[in-house]
This record gives structure tokens, C-alpha cells and sequence, in this order.
């Protein structure tokens, strides 16, 4: 589990969400519950396509502050196996 920082900025239209320490990954909806899932959500996303792209995952940086941030805490990441397994031969044969 990597434990990242996410930021929330309340605003007339609704919450937006971001995790500062990984660059891309943001979210905005109508209420701090609904944004805080769909942050959870992007996160997971841009770390498999980072892995799936052969690209390491940021390294986590708990200094990282964002001075206009409403609310900042914690956001964990936590990757499971896929279900979906491909065998792939073995052309050395």
C-alpha cells in the first residue's frame, strides 16, 4: 500500500479533488463524499496505466502542500492481482 496526499478545494459548483503527489490525478463532483470516491477511483486508474505502460509509480511525498487546498489528507492505494490471466507461449521452443 503507497499512501498518497490528496487535496480538496470547495467551490461553488461543487469539490474538486486532487492527489499531489501524482500528477494527473483529479476529480470534481457535487460533494466531498462523491469526489473522494472518484479520486479513489483515478488513482487506481493512473497507477495501472502507469504500469501497464512499463512507467514506475511517483514516489509519494507527504511534504507536498497545496497552500489554497481546503482540506488535505491521506489517500492510500492499494492494487490487487487481475483476474484475468493470459498465458503467453514460449517461442523459445
Amino acid at each position: 500500500m503507497l499512501t498518497y496526499k490528496a487535496m480538496y478545494k470547495f467551490l461553488d459548483e461543487g469539490v474538486h479533488g486532487e492527489v499531489l503527489d501524482f500528477p494527473g490525478t483529479i476529480s470534481f463532483a457535487e460533494d466531498l463524499e462523491k469526489t473522494r470516491r472518484l479520486l479513489a477511483n483515478a488513482l487506481v486508474e493512473m497507477a495501472e496505466t502507469n504500469l501497464m505502460n512499463g512507467e514506475p509509480l511517483p514516489n509519494p511525498d507527504p511534504q507536498l502542500t497545496d497552500p489554497e487546498a481546503d482540506l488535505e489528507e491521506p489517500i492510500y492505494l492499494i492494487l490487487t492481482a487481475a483476474s484475468r490471466v493470459q498465458i503467453v507461449p514460449n517461442l523459445a521452443s
